[in-house]
């Protein structure tokens, strides 16, 4: 009979012996189905095996509860489909009948047995999801919410009273409206690949959730069945919505989806849907995915992800487009001829003639440009599309030499509306990568730079997309600047250009940034574009990563930098080009990068450089006089007479004034006016100018080890300094100022988090305690996988004033202080620091002095005991 023997009396469930053996029944069952599961690796089977074992046990257990024979017990969901994952929830709804049926269900006994059910269930360890409803009640929130309709379509029951259940089923059946649903089910879609940033190639996805998904497969059997097409990829065969070459196409897909979706929930015994690095490489020596150098195990793996990722992707778009043309009214609408090759047939672009791309493949390159050219156009018919794609293989050298095919490329790429739905589109059907080998050879292919969190190919169709983005009236309050500048910018498309083939040559054997010059040239010179423009191009990609290195790596305020950046970009249609192909580029590597730090740096470069090249001066109030004259007049508008006042006068001396903004050294003035040799140190806080962070403001007598005092301080409180300013006045007092940034933007919803700050570091620096060890944390999961050799470089500036140490290193808790602390026992004084985080990639820039930058012995001492601090603080955080 199972757990509990024939005979239990009603309610001996919640003996501890009852619930004990049928927990144990639970385990060993699971337990035997992965074993089995394991040993044959029959993911289908597992599923069923699972759904049985939990259908057996939840009918034994609502048979012992002995409830009204009234209500019923459905399975609804993935539970009520059959597709029970190893560590997903069970979702059951307890269908109760209307009230004044009959059915004396009201009374507070059988909510009592309920509520028993309920924790017993919990006690087994099955995370059950549950509601209790009537028809009705069901009804009424179906209509509310397409989730709950979606989940109820798959109910089945499991136990209780049957004709209660089939009134149900006959219920919601009716109440579907296979139009409406199928509407909601793509806005619903649309949403879910936002929510992912519409990328399929995400370098961790989620096997559920992502585009390209369990859920994408699973969207369009719902659907289907709502509009009475068939349940399964056999039935939408059977009625000719898909050929059987798909079906099975669809069915291997899911079949691999599956397969890692069961193993990932094994491995991290828990419910978990993403292909998190921690378990990429762990899922190959499962799968016996042998690494073949220089790909690793994880990355072959991935590439299989990717392909049935985005085989679900083609299958999705077609089905759906299909269904679309079943389901609604314009299906039957008479076409209207757009030329001798394709027509309008309500919403949708057809071929005339369904051989047409097998005759034609120059067609294919038509379609896109006509569905730019038409925005009354929703997108190619199903059975274009499908055509479309199985004429991909006829994109071929003969192709690419075709001038009549590439003056219809280049007039995509001039095109204002829908590029970037039409390049993700070539791309998802393999057009874009036979079109352009170079961009076919990075499909696919991941980056572990700890940055990106998208593989090559769908970072460049990001890049493109933000580029185009800055052209749309409804993004423009994102970026102001970005948006002026392109829509004065002459042919945009060379910026399109320049973004595609950035990154093309990443991970070939040398510089990517000179391999992929070459193949923009290439480009450049099949397609006819003048010499301007391929100049334009050319030093676009080679030069991709000069604007952010300068920005975050050197001092931007020093008007030396800012004449060599200058000349280096050589007019100002090149430092426009470049500032927004950098902005689009740091934008497309992932959601986390961008900052409101990095955004004012890009901009106060770019506006400083095209000063220069009007033939400005760089900063106009560069001279001592005019930069006083600047402070005075800012601090005579609080009242603040200045002008005589010797002793700030010579903290405020001309190293500091050439050094620092006016804005900023008004600010620090009015601190200093009356306290220029205070006996405590002095620290005060402000929210950054355009938010970009915290300003802190320290003035205290000098010690040696200030820097690493504030950098422990900062690092305890889990705020990260992203530039630092260091000044000795000739008095013995130091004049520091820190742009850190607030990980919770907590300072600008609370003030008493900037006056902590001003309090606990002024007493803590006070105090003069014993430095304290850096902080110890963990590793982020993606460092533990793919952790960074630390890099230290030290050379001296172009002037030989000061020592540039450049480190990069993996990101973790505690990084600036062991920098700071292994200054200070080499006697290394900090002049000023530029952090700059990329991801979890730290690459950070300091100007040093100190008698042991000048003997090579102790230079090199000084390296080794950096780098030995950041491995040490690798080891340690592991």
């Amino acid at each position: 009979m199972g757990p509990l023997e024939a005979g239990s009396p009603p309610g001996s469930f919640n003996t501890e012996t009852s619930t004990e053996t049928f927990r144990q029944a639970l385990l060993q069952g699971r337990e035997s189905l992965r074993q089995r599961y394991y040993s044959n690796g029959n993911g289908a089977a597992l599923l069923r095996g699972h759904n049985r074992l939990l259908d057996d046990i939840l009918r034994q257990v609502w048979r012992e509860m002995a409830l009204p024979d009234s209500i019923a017990l459905l399975a609804v969901g993935g539970y009520g489909r059959q597709q029970l994952f190893p560590y997903s929830d069970i979702d059951l709804l307890v269908l109760l009948p209307e009230e004044g049926s009959g059915a004396n269900v009201a009374d507070g006994a059988v909510e009592v047995r309920l509520e028993q059910w309920v924790r017993l269930l919990w006690d087994l360890g099955l995370e059950i999801g549950h509601s209790v409803r009537t028809i009705a009640h069901c009804v009424e929130e179906a209509a509310k919410d397409i989730t709950v309709q979606t989940s109820l379509l798959e109910a089945r029951q499991l136990s209780g009273h049957r004709p209660l259940f089939d009134e149900f089923a006959k219920t919601m059946q009716v109440m579907l409206e296979p139009e409406a649903f199928f509407q909601a089910k793509q806005l619903e879609q649309e949403q879910r690949h936002g929510r992912y940033h519409d990328a399929t190639h995400n370098l961790e996805p989620n096997i559920k959730e992502s585009p390209g998904g369990l859920r994408d497969l699973q969207n369009v059997l719902w659907v289907s069945r709502a509009a009475g097409f068939g349940k399964s990829w056999p039935d939408l065969a059977r009625g000719s919505l898909i050929t059987p070459r798909e079906a099975r196409l669809a069915q291997r897909h899911q079949a691999l989806l599956q397969d890692l979706r069961i193993r990932l929930h094994y491995l991290a015994g828990r419910r978990e849907d993403r292909l998190l690095f921690d378990f990429q490489t762990a899922l190959a020596d499962e799968l016996r995915i042998g690494a073949k150098p220089p790909r690793r195990a994880s990355e072959i793996l991935m590439q299989r992800y990717y392909r049935a990722a985005q085989g679900v992707t083609q299958i999705n778009t077609i089905l759906l487009l299909t269904l679309e043309a079943r389901i609604s009214p314009g299906a039957n609408a008479v076409p209207v001829i757009i030329n001798e090759r394709f027509q309008k047939r309500s919403e949708w672009l057809e071929a005339r003639d369904e051989d047409l791309f097998h005759k034609e493949p120059a067609a294919i390159l038509e379609s896109v440009l006509l569905l730019q050219q038409h925005p009354e156009l929703k997108a190619r018919s199903a059975t274009t599309l499908r055509a479309m794609w199985q004429a991909a293989p006829l994109i071929n050298a003969a192709f690419r030499r075709n001038p009549h095919n590439r003056a219809h490329f280049m007039e995509i790429l001039r095109q204002p509306h829908g590029l970037t739905s039409e390049l993700r589109l070539l791309n998802r059907y393999g057009i874009l990568g036979r079109y352009l080998p170079a961009f076919g050879r990075i499909v696919g292919q991941m980056q572990h730079d700890l940055f990106h969190v998208y593989t090559v190919d769908e970072h460049i169709l990001m890049v493109v997309r933000n580029l185009r983005r800055f052209l749309s009236p409804e993004f423009a309050h994102e970026y102001p600047l970005c948006s002026r500048l392109i829509g004065e910018f002459q042919r945009p498309e060379v910026l399109y250009i320049g973004g595609i083939f950035h990154d093309i040559a990443k991970g070939r054997q040398g510089n990517h940034s000179i391999l992929g010059k070459r193949d923009a040239a290439r480009f450049c010179h099949d397609h006819a574009l003048s010499p301007e423009d391929t100049d334009l191009i050319i030093w676009l990609v080679e030069n991709h990563l000069f604007m952010s290195m300068t920005a975050q790596k050197k001092d931007i305020a020093d008007p030396d930098v800012i004449a060599d950046f200058a000349g280096h970009m050589g007019n100002e249609r090149r430092l426009v080009a470049l500032y927004l192909l950098t902005v689009a580029d740091i934008r497309g590597t992932s959601p986390k990068v961008w900052n409101a730090w990095k955004a004012k740096l890009l901009e106060d470069l770019f506006r400083a450089a095209r000063r220069q090249l009007c033939g400005e001066p760089a900063y106009a109030d560069r001279t001592l006089t005019s930069r006083k004259n600047k402070v005075m007049e800012l601090l005579q508008l609080d009242n603040i007479a200045v002008s005589g006042d010797e002793k700030l006068w010579r903290i405020l001396d001309p190293a500091y004034l050439l050094s620092h903004e006016p804005q900023q050294i008004a600010w620090h003035a009015r601190h200093l006016i009356h306290q220029t040799e205070p006996l405590t140190p002095l620290v005060k806080t402000r929210i950054a100018p355009a938010g970009t962070g915290i300003e802190v403001l320290v003035y205290a007598a000098d010690q040696k080890d200030l820097f690493a005092r504030i950098c422990s301080f900062f690092d305890r409180i889990d705020c990260n300094i992203v530039e630092a300013r260091i000044h000795t006045a000739r008095h013995g007092y130091a004049l520091d100022s820190f742009l850190v940034l607030d990980p919770f933007d907590m300072a600008q919803r609370h003030r008493d988090v900037v006056d902590f700050i001003e309090h606990e570091l002024a007493q803590q620096l006070a105090e003069h305690a014993p430095l304290q060890p850096p902080v110890k944390g963990r590793l982020s999961r993606h460092l533990r996988h793919f952790p960074i050799a630390p890099e230290v470089d030290i050379e001296l500036d172009e002037k030989g004033e000061y020592s540039i140490l450049s480190i990069v290193a993996g990101d973790q808790p505690g990084l600036l202080s062991r920098i700071a602390q292994v200054l200070v026992s080499f006697g290394v004084n900090v002049h000023s620091a530029r952090v700059n985080t990329l991801g979890e990639r730290a690459e950070d820039t300091f100007l040093v002095t100190g008698d042991a930058l000048q003997k090579s012995r102790t230079l090199l001492r000084l390296e080794t005991e950096l780098i030995k601090a950041l491995q040490t603080s690798c080891e340690a955080a592991t």
